[in-house]
């Protein structure tokens, strides 16, 4: 049932190349049909030669020249329908491809954190790849390998029906079996993507921990987890191989079984002269033909198997719901002026496990605001829920006396400007991996904003300056250089609102201290959320609350909070404690 719905569906996929797919049919069919009438032809030949002195060769040439124009006709038709054929997959397979990164985007990030990025790489990419082939190979020979197979019964019929029959009632064998073998293959390679899928999610984290790896002497034991996935995908391949491999040559004897009764029952019709030498020829080509195709279609079958073991998974990407749709039409949100509400809210990662509950805060337009408490305590978690990336369980969340989830995101994200903890940049040059921030922005904008994040210094000192190229996530450059390339694009888009997770965490101490002098110019005026674990950097904050598993115990200022004596006093003086 499960793989009728997917062929079901890329079926459907195939519906806007309907034209294309028409005419490539076309082709295809008259070249099986060209390519039949050859053994005509050749037994025609046969047949205008009597005996010694009795041959006619102005019919031979002009049977073997029909027949070379129709050998030449069909290579050409069949190559036009192979190239339109390729076309048609692959289109199919962009497509496709478009549709689960497209979704891809408007994924919960819950299901980004619940799946390996290399799994997810894998669906995109390999599932993908092993989809289009399979595609390419199972619509074009399965489509010539069923005519081949009707036509021949039609030429079979007209030439001798008792031949005819002796073989249609032996194909059965060859489908039963085919049938038998294919049948069992599915799952096999569904296994077997699920198997490539783990392993690319190893190998893509490997990678990119590859220095704690090293760090921490665990290549041996990282090597044997790869052995262990490498052995199971070996192992996994070589079964669903295996297995596929079975259907040729089991459908093959059984066609050359086939063959050999018509030989057979052919040869003792000619010696009784039911049949000229000519047409028995001619028949055992058909036979050849009509047996051959058989043997294509079970292949097709088992790789087609696999084909649809890989559809299956890239439609279980596309299928998972996305994040909750934004309001068709977003209510007028006024004036920005970074005005913040927090009530009630309630939030769990999951169910059975609530992490926030009944929090309540107001924070009005240009607050300061420091968030502090241990590790787990949710202070990244509600900046996830203040940039909307996970939806509140309860309660609402309002900025500018809308609640953001009326909002549509890309409005509310906009009023937010973020630099994490973790950088991210793209492979593109440094002017454009600050432009990111405001894509408006000229040169002499980019510049200040670089200067301001105290950035423009190591950027001259760059090969090419602006102009130079970074590559994946800012391959080349220092931590601490990608942290301020970061912090030059918030600095250049200047939103209503800041969200500043521990964003000098990689800068050293006398850097740092130019950078919060140009957090304090760029917040002026501004609504700022800083989450920090060093005090020392929350000092001025206006606000500061103190979070502990997932309520706000604490809140006031520096020395309020310190007057008070409490967690945060205990977590300052932790920090500070004489040595």
């Amino acid at each position: 049932m499960k793989k009728r719905t997917t062929l079901r569906r890329i079926c459907t996929r195939l519906r806007p190349y309907a034209l294309l797919l028409f005419v490539s049919l076309l082709f295809s069919g008259a070249a099986v049909v060209l390519g039949l009438l050859i053994p005509r032809r050749i037994g025609a030949a046969i047949d205008s030669i009597v005996g010694p002195g009795q041959v006619d060769f102005a019919a031979i040439l002009r049977q073997l020249l029909f027949a070379a124009l129709f050998a030449l006709c069909a290579a050409l038709l069949q190559w036009l329908s192979s190239i339109i054929g390729q076309r048609i997959a692959y289109m199919t397979v962009r497509d496709l491809r478009d549709e689960a990164f497209a979704h891809l985007q408007r994924l919960p990030l819950s299901y980004l954190d619940g799946h390996p990025q290399g799994d997810v790489v894998s669906r995109l990419t390999a599932d993908a790849e092993q989809f289009g082939d399979g595609l390419v190979l199972g619509f074009a020979q399965l489509f010539s390998g069923v005519l081949t197979i009707l036509c021949v019964l039609v030429l079979m019929l007209t030439i001798h029906p008792a031949i005819t029959l002796l073989v249609i009632g032996l194909t059965p064998l060859s489908i039963l079996v085919a049938k038998f073998i294919s049948g069992r293959t599915f799952s096999l390679f569904k296994a077997q993507s699920e198997a490539r899928g783990e392993q690319t999610s190893l190998i893509d984290e490997a990678i990119a921990g590859q220095k704690i790896v090293r760090a921490f002497t665990h290549e041996d034991k990282l090597q044997q987890q790869f052995d262990e996935k490498n052995e199971k995908l070996a192992t996994v391949s070589l079964r669903a191989i295996f297995f596929s491999s079975l259907t040729n040559p089991s459908t093959r004897f059984i066609n050359a079984l086939i063959y050999a009764a018509v030989a057979l029952f052919g040869g003792l019709s000619a010696i009784g002269g039911g049949l000229t030498v000519g047409v028995l020829t001619c028949l055992l080509t058909y036979v050849n033909q009509y047996t051959k195709p058989f043997n294509e279609i079970s292949g097709v079958f088992a790789e087609f198997q696999n084909s649809l073991a890989c559809a299956d998974r890239l439609f279980a990407l596309i299928d998972t719901p996305t994040e909750t749709p934004d309001p068709e039409a977003s209510p007028d949100l006024g004036e920005e002026k970074g005005e913040v509400l927090l009530s009630h809210v309630d939030f769990a990662y999951e169910p059975s496990r609530p992490l926030i509950e009944d929090l309540c805060l107001s924070v009005p337009s240009g607050c300061h605001v420091a968030i502090v408490g241990p590790t787990g305590c949710g202070k990244t978690t509600l900046i996830n829920l203040l940039m909307r990336f996970y939806d509140v369980c309860g309660g609402s969340i309002s900025v500018d006396g809308t609640d953001i989830r009326c909002m549509k995101r890309r409005d509310l994200r906009r009023r937010y400007g973020m630099v994490l903890q973790d950088t991210w940049l793209k492979a593109a040059s440094v002017r454009e991996n600050i432009a990111m921030g405001n894509p408006e922005a000229d040169d002499e904008q980019i510049i200040r904003a670089a200067k301001a994040a105290h950035a423009h210094s190591f950027i001259m000192r760059l090969p090419n300056g602006y102009d130079t190229e970074l590559g994946e996530n800012g391959e080349g450059l220092s931590q601490g250089q990608k942290q301020l390339l970061c912090i030059a694009r918030i600095m250049l888009c200047l939103p209503p609102i800041l969200i500043l997770d521990e964003a000098t965490s990689s800068i050293d101490t006398r850097t740092e201290m130019k950078i919060q002098n140009a957090f304090a110019e760029l917040t002026r005026g501004r609504t700022s959320f800083v989450v920090a674990h060093r005090l020392s950097t929350v000092r001025d904050a206006d606000i500061i609350l103190v979070m502990k598993d997932g309520h706000i115990i604490e809140r006031g200022n520096h020395d309020e909070l310190l007057r008070r004596n409490g967690f945060y006093a205990m977590l300052y003086h932790s920090q500070f404690a004489p040595v």
